[in-house]
């Protein structure tokens, strides 16, 4: 009696021993699987996360095109000259005499706009570069806008445009640096890299030319140089 009581305890042992490590063999399966099933998920999210960032990118690169030169540095190729005197001397467009433009030959719609000017008059010095007119009304020299001023004082405001001002970014008597973006109904600029405002109100044509402003009577000289300009789409 005592033996074959020990005997169906030992064969219980052992089917509950079976039995446990079975169950600890699929649990192990089973958190392996899923472990395995998370791991998939991660990689298939992080694979997702990347391709997002990717098409970002190239969205980003697409929406801008390449950087030109508007000037070459050697000639006004590109360029009209317009009521005024303006010449290529050491690298730079001076404008030597008049009340007009130099105005680009092609119209431009979105685009970063990068240039240097320089003020050659000590004092009350006076001029301006516009952007998206398409034409100059009669008997005027100049656009109605929208210029942005490199008059004294008034360095990259742009009248008609509320809100487009700024002071105290620009260097009297030393090169200065503007960076001019335009997209759609939104304008902002830095001045000497840093920003100096951000707007919208733009109206008026979607394209349009851009021009150095002559005011040679009333502000004297200037000169431009490493003048870029990249389009945006």
């Amino acid at each position: 009696m005592r033996r074959s009581f020990l005997k169906s305890i030992s064969k219980c042992s052992l089917i509950t021993a079976k039995s446990i490590v079975r169950k600890r063999l699929n649990l192990q399966y089973e958190q392996s699987h899923d472990m395995g099933d998370l791991m998939k998920a991660s990689n298939l999210f992080y694979s997702l996360v990347i391709a997002a960032a990717l098409l970002t990118s190239c969205s980003v690169f697409e929406q801008e095109g390449k950087r030109v030169a508007l000037f070459d540095g050697k000639t006004l190729d590109g360029w009209t000259v317009i009521k005024c005197e303006a010449a290529v001397d050491n690298g730079d467009i001076l404008i030597v005499a008049g009340n007009g433009l130099i105005q680009t030959e092609k119209k431009y719609g979105d685009f970063i706009l990068d240039f240097e000017w320089k003020a050659l008059r000590n004092d009350k010095w006076d001029s301006g570069v516009y952007f998206r007119y398409d034409s100059v009304p009669e008997n005027q020299p100049w656009p109605d806008r929208y210029q942005v001023n490199l008059q004294q004082g008034r360095e990259g405001n742009v009248g008609n445009l509320e809100g487009a001002s700024s002071e105290g970014l620009a260097k009297a008597g030393q090169w200065n640096q503007f960076k001019l973006t335009v997209r759609g109904t939104k304008v902002s600029l830095e001045i000497n890299g840093k920003s100096a405002w951000e707007v919208d109100g733009l109206e008026g044509p979607e394209k349009g030319f851009i021009a150095l402003q002559a005011e040679v009577p009333g502000g004297g000289q200037y000169r431009f140089r490493n003048i870029y300009l990249t389009e945006l789409n």
